[in-house]
């Protein structure tokens, strides 16, 4: 491959290297996709961490926005072994007194069960759900002349808002209250910053819309699927090779980076302009998370029964409870009682563990390259709504800030989100230009969720990155 000419070149396997990959290759180019790990998928990586037979996803793990992703909905991904599992509860969030808020698919019935705050959930989101497929291709994209303006401004008088702000106001019960709060701490952001409500909105309407599923096998089984979807494409895959320097490409006419800014001055740096440079330098990376996997011999205990039930847990207790962490943890500190998200995949997928056992995955957020050792916490917050959890445990693993570094380069300081998704970095990211694709370099681009529309498994940050490069040499 070194004396091989491309159209171009596509560096890191993400979601949205592999989105932009497959535009590129469905134009008919020439499509080169670099690797520097010896499998594919970034973020949707499946791997063995704590015991043989235990498959347990990397970072990524439950799925509102791929099934609901503009681009990937359109791929023949169910056709290349891709599918879907959807839990019976999308997510839940349990309170001290053994109640939980839930998040179903149906908006009617997950209304039904938040009592004084049912019609306040309706008004809030029932708009959104109705107009969702709208809605998507306005706000999963970069700044544009919106195709439904009037919806879109509808949508932004909320989003815009903080989601302290906003569910204080909209809601009265601590179920609603809670359930919204753990949505938007998604965000890894304090929830009393502007737009931080955007994040609880788009993940609730996501599932009311498609639900919040799950792939069979793990996270791992996208990737593969969307790789093998650009290989029958005719597309060219080169792993095991990290790219540190531009003269390690073959020739090409472009080279589209799934990469954090920082890595991307690393490697093309002296090729920028110096506002371009200075812009880069600039770019604010957030909050880091502490990963933990486990093993266990039976399924999580919860208190709460149709928490059993969920392919999600949101741990953190009153919407206060979770505004104080957060904003604990974006002030550098370690609260004792941490935000904690976690999946329950072995419960709807039976081949992620030996028959009768069960696989958990979890993170909390800490400061950016922390290297706290978190597994105390995490296990405490699970323990409270759910007695016994820790006498389960077969065997854990787990991964601080700088450790999810390590793993993968592009969680810089263990910030998965690939930058502060804030209002001064929303549609600005990386840089302030008239495309964010585009650097200062001919023929360089970038394409990872430091792109908008940022984090998420989506692809649509890779998607449109590739339809610049499309205009700008093929067109």
């Amino acid at each position: 491959m070194a004396n091989k000419k491309y159209d171009a070149v596509v560096v890191g396997s993400g979601p949205n290297g592999l989105a932009a990959a497959i535009r590129l290759q469905q134009q008919g180019l020439g499509v080169l996709l670099m690797e520097g790990k010896p499998t594919i998928g970034g973020g949707m990586r499946t791997l063995e961490l704590t015991l043989p037979g235990f498959a347990h996803d990397i970072c990524s793990a439950i799925h509102p926005l791929a099934v609901s992703s503009p681009f990937f909905k359109k791929l023949p991904l169910e056709k290349l072994g891709l599918e879907w599992i959807h839990p019976p509860i999308l997510a839940s969030h349990p309170l001290e007194e053994g109640e939980a808020a839930l998040l179903l698919t149906s908006l009617q019935d997950t209304a039904n069960r938040l009592g004084k705050d049912k019609e306040a959930y309706l008004n809030t989101f029932g708009p959104m759900v109705e107009d969702w497929e709208k809605l998507l291709g306005d706000f999963l994209a970069p700044l544009k002349i919106p195709n439904h303006p009037i919806l879109l401004a509808k949508f932004g008088l909320k989003a815009l808002r903080s989601a302290e702000g906003l569910g204080k106001s909209v809601f009265q019960t601590e179920k609603a209250k809670g359930l919204w709060a753990g949505m938007a701490a998604h965000g890894m952001m304090p929830l009393n910053k502007m737009t931080t409500a955007a994040i609880a909105l788009v993940l609730m309407s996501s599932g009311h819309h498609k639900g919040w599923p799950i792939p069979k096998g793990g996270s791992q089984s996208l990737a593969n699927a969307l790789l093998d979807h650009f290989k029958n494409l005719g597309g060219e895959v080169q792993t095991g090779q990290f790219i540190s320097k531009m003269d390690q490409l073959p020739t090409h006419k472009a080279v589209v980076f799934d990469l954090t800014p920082r890595q991307l001055m690393d490697i093309a740096g002296d090729q920028f302009s110096r506002l371009y440079k200075w812009q880069l330098n600039r770019y604010r990376y957030g909050m880091g998370v502490f990963k933990m996997d486990w093993a266990l011999k039976a399924p999580i205990p919860f208190l709460n029964m149709e928490t059993r039930k969920a392919g999600t847990v949101h741990l953190g207790g009153k919407l206060q409870d979770i505004a104080d962490a957060e904003a604990q943890t974006w002030q550098g500190k370690h609260p004792e009682k941490p935000y904690v998200l976690l999946a329950q995949q072995s419960l709807f997928d039976p081949t992620r563990a030996p028959k009768g056992q069960h696989t958990a995955w979890a993170y909390c957020h800490v400061p950016n390259g922390s290297t706290r050792d978190m597994t105390e916490a995490i296990e405490n917050q699970v323990e409270r709504y759910a007695p016994g959890f820790k006498d389960l445990i077969l065997a854990k693993s787990t991964f601080n800030a700088q450790e999810m570094q390590a793993y993968n380069p592009n969680y810089i300081g263990g910030d998965i989100n690939g930058g502060v998704l804030d209002l001064g970095q929303l549609y600005t990211r990386p840089a302030l230009r008239m495309s964010p694709y585009r650097t200062s370099a001919k023929g360089i681009y970038l394409c990872s969720s430091s792109t908008p529309p940022g984090g998420g498994v989506h692809g649509m940050c890779g998607f449109y990155a590739a339809e610049r490069v499309i205009k700008d040499f093929f067109i």
